[in-house]
C-alpha cells in the first residue's frame, strides 16, 4: 500500500520522516461539505457522487437533501450527515430536537449541531448543556453520532474550554471548531486547546480554512480526526499525486462559492 511520507509540523525543511500516511487515512478524515445555500440540486447530486468517487468519511449536506443523499450513499463506506441549528445556533432546543429527529428519519448517520452561541457568551451554561444534551441523547438513542460546533471565532478560551468539558460530560462524539460561515475558521491554537481539554473519547473536527493537503496534515498532527472541506478534490488529488497513485475521474462540480 502506498504511504505518504509526512514531516513534523513546524519543520517543513527537515527530511526526518515521523510517520507515513495512506490515501485512505486522509480520505477518511474528510466530511465533504455541501452546505452553501445557493448550491443547486444538480450541484448537490454531483457533490455526492464526487464524495463517493474519493471514498471520503461523509457528505455533510443541506438538510432538505439528506434523504436523497442517504439513498445515493447506501451500501458505500461514505456516511450521510447534515447540520442541526445551522449556522447561527439560535434555534430553540425544541426546534433542534425536531431537526435531529427528522435527520435521523431521513438516514443521517452523523449530526453537526451548532451550540447556542448567545447563551455561551452569556455564561448560561445550564442552558447550553441542556441544549446539547437533547440532541446527543436523541442521536445516541438511534446509534447516530453528534459533532458539537462551537463557532470559536465568537468565543474566548475560557468559553471554549467549558464547552469541551460539557461536551465530554455529555458523551458527544466530536467537538468542532466552526461552521465555516462565521468570521473565522479552524486555527492550530484552537485545535490544540480543544484536544487538550476534551476527554479522550471525544474526537476533534476542524472546519473552516482547511483547503489543501498540507493543512490537513498539520491538523492531523494535533489529533484532529475529521475536517470539513469543500475542496475535497484538490486535497485528495494532491494526496494521490504525492503517493504516485493514478488520478481519479470525479464528476465535474461547481467551484466553491463560500464556506469551509
Amino acid at each position: 500500500m502506498a504511504r505518504l511520507p509526512h514531516f513534523a509540523v513546524g519543520y517543513p525543511e527537515e527530511r526526518y520522516i515521523v510517520m507515513s500516511i495512506t490515501y485512505t487515512d486522509i480520505a477518511k478524515m474528510i466530511d465533504h461539505s455541501l452546505l452553501h445555500p445557493a448550491l443547486s440540486d444538480q450541484a448537490l447530486e454531483q457533490g455526492i457522487r464526487l464524495a463517493l468517487t474519493y471514498d471520503v468519511a461523509s457528505v455533510c449536506i443541506l438538510p432538505y437533501y439528506l434523504r436523497r443523499c442517504a439513498e445515493l450513499l447506501a451500501g458505500s463506506g461514505v456516511k450521510p450527515s447534515t447540520t442541526i441549528g445551522f449556522p447561527h445556533g439560535g434555534h430553540t432546543t425544541a426546534i433542534k430536537l425536531a431537526e435531529a429527529r427528522r435527520a435521523i428519519e431521513d438516514g443521517g448517520q452523523e449530526l453537526d449541531m451548532v451550540i447556542n452561541i448567545s447563551k455561551a457568551v452569556s455564561g448560561d451554561w445550564d442552558y447550553v448543556r441542556d441544549d446539547i444534551r437533547a440532541v446527543v441523547e436523541a442521536a445516541h438513542e438511534h446509534g447516530r453520532k453528534v459533532k458539537v460546533i462551537f463557532e470559536n471565532c465568537y468565543l474566548n478560551d475560557a468559553q471554549k474550554i467549558r464547552l469541551c468539558e460539557i461536551s465530554s460530560e455529555l458523551g458527544a462524539d466530536w467537538v468542532k471548531t466552526s461552521t465555516g460561515y462565521g468570521t473565522g475558521g479552524a486555527t492550530l491554537e484552537d485545535l490544540a486547546l480543544m484536544r487538550k481539554h476534551s476527554a479522550p473519547h471525544v474526537q476533534v473536527k476542524a472546519a473552516g480554512g482547511i483547503r489543501d493537503l498540507d493543512a490537513a496534515l498539520r491538523v492531523r498532527d494535533l489529533g484532529v480526526t475529521r475536517i470539513g472541506a469543500s475542496r475535497t478534490a484538490e486535497i485528495l488529488d494532491e494526496c494521490r499525486r504525492r503517493l504516485g497513485l493514478e488520478p481519479l475521474q470525479p464528476p465535474t462540480v461547481p467551484s466553491s462559492i463560500g464556506g469551509y
